[in-house]
């Protein structure tokens, strides 16, 4: 199974790392490599342009694609499942959650476009030709697209087009542009996308499983401690934890009294506070790690 990846770009090192974290280590990488296998026998990767692994995918060269949803979207159908996917359409498997961005319609600040409607008639500059046509008949304005390959902010000042269709993250190119955000087209970030055909395909599954327990564990501690068994349910109360906690019997303290040890996965925003409360009701050699994969 051959997975296609950025090549390069903002993309290309965090799909790397959460390949490497999820168990799948790239072996004999090097600067513009095409192909590279990793530690399972079966599963290799391709490296290509983000804009162009939805086809690749489409076309049979890879199996499964890591991208934006943006790409995917500019290159043709997305579906949620198999079960909806027309022939060409990629499943999206798993929202990846880095590489979030907007792909937004912005009009001179000082222009005289203040809502989609006033675009009837009018010509718009985007990367986005596919994306940008299909948000116009959603919206019901007919609008003259126009594609550009770079400086799409440029196109309004320099009378290329009324207005844009872009992507944009944080806003401020746009700002630097005094262009106005008139409405959101697609709310993007990375995901996992599949061909229909091989959705059901063991080895798909095990890769989606693989990538989603690093996002799970995301955020997560794992709390291991010692506690008075009298105490325990105090201690529950302070860490419900996910799917409750692991309690094993330990030998008695110096007093003689029963002790149980406790494990359990928290958020790592309720550490801070967790330890202070687990110390008042008697829990004891309190330990915090991190959790490098999560199968829930």
């Amino acid at each position: 199974m051959r997975i296609a990846v950025p090549n390069k770009g903002r993309l290309h090192d965090p799909t790397l790392s959460l390949l490497e974290r999820a168990g799948l280590h790239i072996e004999n990488t090097a600067d513009r490599q095409l192909y590279a296998d990793t530690v399972d026998p079966d599963v290799s990767i391709l490296f290509a342009r983000a804009a162009d692994i939805p086809e690749y995918v489409r076309d049979g060269a890879a199996d499964l694609g890591i991208t934006g949803l943006d790409q995917a979207e500019e290159s043709g159908g997305v579906a949620a499942d198999a079960g909806s996917a027309d022939e060409d359409d990629l499943v999206d498997l798993l929202d990846l959650d880095y590489g979030s961005c907007r792909l937004v319609l912005a009009a001179p600040e000082d222009g005289d476009v203040e809502s989609v409607a006033d675009l009837q008639g009018a010509t718009v500059a985007t990367e986005f030709p596919n994306v940008t046509r299909e948000y116009f008949d959603r919206v019901g304005v007919d609008a003259d697209i126009v594609t550009v390959t770079g400086a799409t902010e440029l196109t309004p000042h320099v009378d290329m087009a009324d207005a844009i269709v872009d992507i944009t993250s944080t806003g401020t190119t746009l700002k630097v542009n005094r262009l106005a955000v008139i409405d959101d087209v697609l709310d993007s970030s990375v995901r996992l996308f599949a061909r229909s055909d091989v959705v059901d395909d063991p080895k798909v599954e095990q890769v989606r499983t693989a990538l989603e327990s690093v996002l799970a564990a995301d955020g997560r501690r794992y709390l291991m401690m010692n506690a008075p068994k009298a105490n325990l349910d105090a201690v529950r109360d302070v860490i419900p934890g996910l799917g409750g906690q692991t309690v094993m019997d330990v030998e008695a303290d110096e007093n003689g009294n029963g002790m149980v040890a406790v494990h359990v996965v928290v958020d790592e925003r309720d550490v801070f506070e967790a330890i202070a409360e687990l110390k008042e009701v008697g829990a004891t050699g309190i330990l915090v790690t991190e959790i490098e994969r999560l199968v829930e």
